[in-house]
């Protein structure tokens, strides 16, 4: 099956590219809670929906760009978790930092994880245990390296937070770097960063595939609390705050 959502990645992959490189219209507006949407994330979307009910009819869906009721998914024990275009707010400024996630969420922990990057076309993967990357026609696996001082990779839109500041400070002796999306998830997994503190506002979507690939790596995902990032359902899709660490 991994394989497959691979696949269904890299075709979600295609159809953001025909918007990202101006073949169709971005079409930018805004949700409810001022979040960016574009075309690209709608295409995106339709693709990943129709081809995961023609693989998996019987796994439901929870997509960003069309989250079910809350009435309909509460019971939920195994369902896809996609956010079809990750970082939209990157893809707007066209700097490349945008991925396709796809997750499988089974009794609130990701067991499958696709983080696709098109415009470096990247991909990472993981499921039963294992994590690889694929660049280039070439297919490795990955897990997390240490290396002092720490590299914390922090995000690229919500770089200029209090507690981020604070945190960093009393971290002691380390290096940053600013990446958007999902993958500083995975450059943790694949061992190029230690570290990755987040104290800004997430979704379910934003980080289950990327959980996934970095739990399967070697790292740990948890929140402030040291209890593991749960995906069973509830009415809120937001994340509490987290850290995804080797240590």
């Amino acid at each position: 099956m991994l394989d497959a959502i691979c696949q269904l990645a890299r075709d979600a992959g295609d159809a953001i590219m025909q918007v990202y490189d101006g073949y169709q219209p971005m079409d930018v507006t805004s949700k409810v809670d001022d979040s960016p949407v574009t075309a690209a994330d709608i295409a995106a979307h339709h693709v990943i929906v129709r081809g995961l009910q023609a693989l998996a009819p019987d796994i439901p869906i929870l997509s960003e760009e069309d989250p079910p009721a809350w009435e309909m998914r509460q019971n939920w024990q195994r369902f896809w978790l996609v956010d079809p275009l990750d970082g939209t707010k990157e893809f707007i400024k066209r700097n490349g930092e945008f991925t396709v996630n796809i997750a499988l969420i089974e009794q609130g922990k990701p067991v499958l994880g696709v983080v696709y990057a098109p415009v470096l076309d990247v991909m990472y993967a993981a499921a039963e245990g294992s994590a690889w990357k694929e660049e280039g026609g070439h297919r490795q696996p990955i897990q997390v390296r240490d290396a002092r001082p720490p590299l914390v990779v922090i995000s690229r839109s919500h770089s200029n937070d209090p507690e981020l500041e604070e945190y960093l400070h009393q971290l002691g002796e380390h290096q940053t770097t600013a990446i958007g999306s999902s993958l500083k998830f995975c450059l943790v997994a694949e061992g190029k960063a230690q570290l990755y503190p987040r104290f800004g506002p997430t979704s379910v979507w934003d980080t289950a595939a990327g959980h996934a690939v970095a739990v399967a790596a070697g790292a740990h995902v948890h929140d402030w609390k040291g209890l593991t990032l749960d995906y069973t359902p509830r009415e809120s899709f937001l994340n509490p705050g987290f850290r995804v660490s080797i240590y």
